[in-house]
């Protein structure tokens, strides 16, 4: 029943009421994952479950948790005429500081921003246009860490000097250690994202269990995985256990993709970065080592990131990231914010937890 064969509507039902069964309390689980929360929200899984369980958003959404301060610097990335941004397609729609001024904006004004679905796009773009400068959008956590350095990696093999990384690259551990420490935590279990888990591998999430004792579990994307997962989390909240389980098996080993993980410590270093919603987290970010600085944007273009908070005044995404507001409780949603005019970064992303309670209104 708990590794249940997705094409058997039958095993959703058994596993609903196996959940039902455990008649649990007052619980409140954290999907870090933003595909999870889409999946999540799809599927309608939180109208399956007892009242009393209560599903919330964390900080898995790699666009969502990037500051205003750094698009505010890609933006200003976007005025040099010598230059081309490549970026994945959420980024472009993201404000700055200033409500409505994104790089979808600055395209239409003439600025020269295009979207790829691989970093090594970007390095064909810098081959094709050797007279320009092009900057990738380095965004992601540890799952998309690794094709940021491939492109790298593609681009001293080639001898392509035109191309440059703007690292926004965040890491999962210090993000969930932020908020375990952050006054007022209030969450029973997580919900581990299980594409970072192929990567880094069930060691990758061990923390958990070993430095806090709190109940986790690595999980696939599929609603019977989710609900899998949910089970085994509940099974141990009401046994007092805390432990890391995985039951993404299918695809998550103990020591995960050792190759992808030696790329990111061969062009990657640890770094402190800003989290939009928790701050400064120490070692919370990937920042390119100093042997590859002359493809380090930041190094290569007077790029200042200025403090200067990490939201809109209106916007409540900080409070969403970390799982102390939901969607539906902003007064915004829905009416002054929507995803053709948004506030912040949930209502714009695809893994975003506003704009999957937009789509499927089930949160």
């Amino acid at each position: 029943m708990l590794n249940p064969a997705f094409d058997d509507p039958s095993n959703i039902s058994l596993l609903v009421k196996a959940i039902h069964d455990l008649s649990p309390g007052e619980i409140k689980i954290m999907e870090v994952c933003g595909t999870h929360t889409m999946s999540i929200a799809k599927s309608g899984i939180k109208t399956l479950l007892p009242d009393s369980v209560k599903l919330i958003s964390g900080p898995g959404c790699p666009v969502c948790v990037t500051p205003s301060d750094s698009i505010d610097s890609a933006l200003s990335l976007s005025e040099r005429d010598d230059l081309i941004i490549a970026s994945y397609g959420d980024m472009i729609r993201v404000p700055g500081s200033v409500r409505g001024d994104t790089l979808l904006k600055r395209r239409a004004m003439g600025a020269d921003i295009r979207i790829v679905y691989s970093p090594v796009d970007a390095v064909d773009i810098a081959k094709g246009n050797p007279d320009k400068q092009v900057v990738f959008l380095g965004v992601g956590f540890e799952t998309t860490a690794p094709g940021t350095c491939a492109a790298i990696d593609t681009a001293i093999k080639n001898d392509i000097s035109n191309f440059s990384v703007f690292s926004m690259l965040k890491r999962v551990e210090p993000a969930l250690r932020a908020i375990i420490e952050k006054d007022g935590f209030d969450i029973d279990g997580f919900l581990c994202p299980g594409h970072v888990a192929t990567i880094m591998g069930e060691n990758g999430f061990i923390f958990l269990e070993k430095d806090y004792h709190i109940p986790a579990v690595i999980s696939g994307f599929e609603p019977a995985d989710i609900l899998s997962s949910i089970y085994k989390l509940i099974s141990q909240i009401k046994s007092s256990s805390a432990r890391l389980e995985n039951e993404y098996t299918r695809a998550v080993s103990k020591a995960g993709n050792t190759l992808a993980v030696s790329m990111i410590d061969k062009y990657l270093s640890c770094c402190d970065t800003e989290f939009r919603g928790l701050g400064m987290v120490p070692s919370g970010g990937f920042c390119i080592r100093d042997d590859f600085s002359a493809f380090d944007a930041e190094k290569r273009f007077p790029i200042k990131i200025k403090r200067t908070g990490d939201d809109l005044p209106a916007c409540r995404c900080a409070s969403v990231i970390i799982g102390r507001e939901d969607p539906l409780s902003c007064p915004f949603f829905a009416s002054v914010c929507t995803p053709e005019d948004p506030i912040g970064p949930c209502m714009v992303s695809s893994e975003g937890a506003c704009a999957a309670a937009y789509k499927y209104r089930s949160l």
